[in-house]
């Protein structure tokens, strides 16, 4: 297999980069980006590596944003093949990292490569951002540079992310805006005691049923054209010493809620904290975290971008959504810029033999490079 895209995607997926550790992939990405004329800038933060690559000045400017760290494997034993030794089997190239997301950052590479190739002297700017810290706590990487990019003039007018978006086929879907995470931890106190003797009103379970029944069936009815209803989902519930004969003094629920831009965090924790304090349940306490804010929905020209070049090179007619999880374009839509998330079928990540089809790496670089030519090159503006 000779396709650029696919040696590239190969040598980073061959660097065992499981978070927060780089392996070297981004002194590869640079190496590259370098000879194609690009300034390359390494942004280290804690144990992180950031790589900012960047081209032309002024504005419009589109950033094209990845990550070189992984998931952890799990054991070997359980992979068909190494998940470091990548290998091509019937038409799919597995490995970890292979769809999220050695595959696009090889593929912003290799369609960097080809548009300033062809469109040296382009209008405004052209970046590419990679961190070693998505798939960890996510505190020094996109999180940390999005403050440089502002002191230094360099926020984008647009991002167009590589996460794998796609469902069924490649270019099927583009997540235009994220659902917020939100971390909430409920302790109602009691007091401990021998199941014999204690009151059951000092049992913080009893004390906290009518909570956990009224978490379980809160509705929020915030949805909207783009974005789902707000949805809380209880994750961990301890409680007791493990003894059968001793009540337990303290009640502990984990629960996570994910909120769209209709329903803001303080909003969210003040009505929790009013339906609590309404069932009673005695001494209590919520801590309240916020992991990412929501964002979206994008409506602008790298949207119009995005979709018209999955039109020309796949010849595929876009959704445009807001699922899945939380992404780094958390850190950067809150300077006001457009977020677009494009990339490989999603089916297999984090997955034992997580896995890409050939084809559609090979073709990812003129998707790529073709939104590219709309929103910066020749074509830009065009539908």
């Amino acid at each position: 297999m000779n396709e650029p895209v696919i040696e590239l995607a190969m040598a980073l997926m061959a660097r065992p980069s499981v978070t927060p550790e780089d392996a070297g992939c981004q002194e590869l990405i640079a190496e590259r980006l370098t000879a194609a004329g690009m300034e390359v800038r390494h942004l280290p933060s804690g144990k992180v590596s950031n790589l900012l690559a960047t081209h032309g000045s002024g504005a419009p400017h589109l950033m094209l944003l990845g990550h070189t760290d992984v998931v952890p494997p799990g054991p070997e034993s359980d992979w068909t093949s190494h998940p470091f030794s990548p290998e091509i089997r019937e038409g799919m190239l597995y490995g970890r990292g292979a769809a999220d997301m050695k595959g696009s950052v090889a593929a912003f590479v290799v369609a960097l490569e080809n548009f300033l190739a062809g469109n040296p002297n382009h209008p405004g700017t052209v970046s590419l951002l990679v961190t070693s810290d998505e798939e960890g706590p996510a505190q020094d990487g996109v999180k940390a540079v999005a403050p440089w990019l502002e002191e230094n003039g360099l926020v984008p007018d647009a991002c167009l992310v590589g996460e794998p978006s796609s469902l069924e086929a490649l270019g099927d879907n583009l997540r235009i805006g994220r659902r917020g995470s939100i971390q909430a931890r409920l302790e109602i106190r009691g007091i401990q005691g021998h199941t014999a003797y204690a009151d059951p009103n000092d049992n913080p379970v009893h004390r906290g049923a009518p909570v956990l029944a009224m978490l379980g069936r809160l509705e929020f009815g915030d949805g909207d054209e783009y974005f789902p209803a707000t949805r809380l989902q209880i994750s961990n519930i301890h409680a007791g010493t493990g003894a059968d004969n001793v009540t337990p003094g303290v009640l502990e629920v984990l629960f996570n809620i994910r909120n769209n831009p209709n329903s803001s965090s303080a909003e969210l924790e003040a009505r929790l904290r009013d339906l609590i304090e309404k069932r009673e349940p005695g001494p209590w306490t919520l801590d309240w975290r916020i992991s990412g804010e929501p964002f979206g929905p994008a409506t602008g020209r790298l949207v119009d971008a995005a979709t018209a070049a999955c039109r020309q090179t796949l010849d595929s007619e876009p959704k445009l959504d807001t699922g899945g999880g939380t992404s780094d374009g958390r850190y950067i839509a809150p300077l006001g810029t457009e977020v677009v998330e494009l990339g490989p079928v999603n089916a297999t990540i984090h997955q034992v033999d997580e896995c890409v089809a050939v084809t559609d790496l090979a073709r990812l670089p003129g998707v790529y490079q073709c939104a590219l030519e709309r929103f910066l090159g020749p074509n830009a503006g065009t539908g």
